[in-house]
């Protein structure tokens, strides 16, 4: 069996304009490990709309499945992040029924998120495709949280302003 650990969805980043968002997702214990996934402008902004419960008047493809499942009497019970192959992420949809359905990540991710489903990786993934930040605290509270997130994510671009796409060669 495949060892999966819990991951959250810390937001969105466009490195350079023009270019195609990112996915980021964190490591909330342990080592912290960050993933960036890229993904297009209409997924970005249902992952958007999803981490923030964002309603709509008429649903979109990502509530419309929901919808779909519910009417067949499942939910999404996990979405696991399964491997890196040729510098592309895979994703499973992890249904009740333990039914596994591939999926996009940035997809899967969503539809668990407005399901309120875990979202996990396989520690091979992180192994192979992950980037380790540290973060120096130095002020406490609500405030130091949003500080840290903060000099994470800004250090975490750092970090991918320095890739290049022959560093991928080996995933």
């Amino acid at each position: 069996m495949v060892s999966v650990i819990p991951i959250e969805v810390v937001g969105m980043a466009v490195p350079v304009p023009g270019e195609a968002p990112l996915m980021l997702l964190r490591e909330p214990d342990g080592a912290r490990r960050w993933l960036a996934i890229m993904i297009g402008y209409g997924e970005a902004e249902a992952l958007v709309r999803a981490r923030e419960q964002i309603a709509q008047p008429r649903p979109g493809t990502i509530e419309l499945l929901g919808d779909v499942l519910a009417a067949f009497g499942q939910g999404v019970a996990a979405v696991e992040l399964t491997e890196v192959r040729d510098g592309i992420f895979y994703a499973d949809l992890v249904l009740a029924s333990g039914t596994r359905v591939s999926a996009r990540p940035s997809d899967a991710v969503a539809l668990g998120l407005r399901q309120g489903a875990p979202i996990r990786v396989a520690e091979e993934v992180l192994d192979v495709a992950s980037v380790q930040l540290e973060v120096e605290q130095e002020a406490e509270g609500p405030a130091a949280d949003v500080l840290d997130t903060e000099a994470e994510v800004a250090r975490f671009r750092a970090e991918l302003d320095g890739l290049r796409p022959e560093d991928f060669d080996d995933l």
